[in-house]
């Protein structure tokens, strides 16, 4: 049950789509598989469709504010399988679950990497994105829950003056390392003006950044999916690989092929109370509060490249 008719994320769902179909034909169950699209306003006439059709588990809505309209207005629907969060943190019903790509399970597994490689303090810069301030949000809630001091918060604006001050306001009171939370587009800028440290970074880093990627980000750590991270790694190798050319869209396919992993499980009469599995998006566990916790890789700009860190 995707957006598929809605003019702003009909390229999204179409990804999501074409992952879950490639799964579905891969186990040969593609006749199980009914597609119920929508467009802006339509998600509550597409849930209708669903229960009508007396589905074993409905997966979707995509967007956030479709997915809290849904949890808030359609009580009376199939089993639920959301591919996004709804930002006001309702917890999910019994017979509802939620597999996700938002960053906020990236920013806490980075918070759990650094302060395993023994950083104690941490000065974070952040542009105005919301996905940026998710980020840094989330990287600062695992980072306090690891009972260190709450990171320093910088922002970060692009103008040289600024720019100046803040590389003069970071040396000022030097911490063990740096997290970066801006656009791609303004990464080796940004870091080109922190003083030496180690450097941890928003999820995003990399994308849409030339190959090879500027020297300014060597050493930069990040947290990316094993679908982009290490496609060849076994389970992963003889998958379709489409050529979107376009890292989101390439994490919305492996989104859709892990949505249909998880769905094979939940469709069950009895679903299962508990969920271990390496798939495209990362390591999923299913946790308590009936959403998925995912585990990346972690990469690192060495020569100008995003590789595998050899912490793996």
């Amino acid at each position: 049950m995707l957006p598929l008719e809605s003019p702003v994320y009909a390229r999204a769902a179409d990804a999501v789509k074409a992952g879950f179909l490639a799964a579905a034909e891969r186990a040969g169950v593609r006749s199980q598989v009914t597609i119920i699209a929508h467009g802006d306003d339509g998600v509550l006439a597409a849930v209708d469709a669903a229960r009508r059709a007396n589905v074993a588990l409905m997966v979707g809505p995509l967007t956030r504010d479709d997915v809290k309209m849904v949890l808030a207005m359609s009580p009376q629907r199939p089993r639920m399988l959301a591919l996004n969060q709804s930002d006001d943190g309702v917890a999910l019903p019994d017979d509802a679950y939620a597999l996700t790509l938002a960053v906020d399970s990236d920013a806490s597994l980075l918070a759990k990497i650094a302060q395993a490689d023994g950083v104690r303090s941490v000065a974070m810069v952040v542009s105005t994105g919301s996905l940026q301030q998710r980020f840094a949000a989330a990287f600062a809630a695992e980072w306090r829950r690891g009972g260190a001091t709450a990171p320093r918060e910088y922002h970060f604006d692009p103008s040289p003056d600024m720019l100046a001050l803040l590389r003069r306001e970071i040396s000022a009171r030097p911490t063990d390392a740096i997290l970066l939370s801006v656009d791609s587009d303004q990464a080796s800028l940004a870091k080109s003006f922190l003083p030496p440290a180690p450097v941890y970074a928003v999820s995003q880093i990399a994308d849409d950044l030339p190959t090879p990627i500027s020297h300014d980000l060597d050493r930069v750590r990040y947290i990316e999916i094993p679908w982009l991270a290490d496609p060849s790694a076994p389970g992963l190798a003889d998958v379709p690989h489409p050529n979107y050319s376009n890292a989101v869209l390439d994490r919305l396919y492996a989104l859709g092929l892990d949505a249909f992993a998880v769905a094979q499980m939940l469709a069950a009469p009895v679903p299962p109370q508990r969920v271990e599995l390496d798939g495209a998006t990362g390591h999923l566990s299913l946790n308590g509060s009936h959403t998925f916790a995912r585990e990346g890789r972690l990469m690192e700009i060495r020569d100008g490249r995003a590789q595998l860190s050899s912490q793996q």
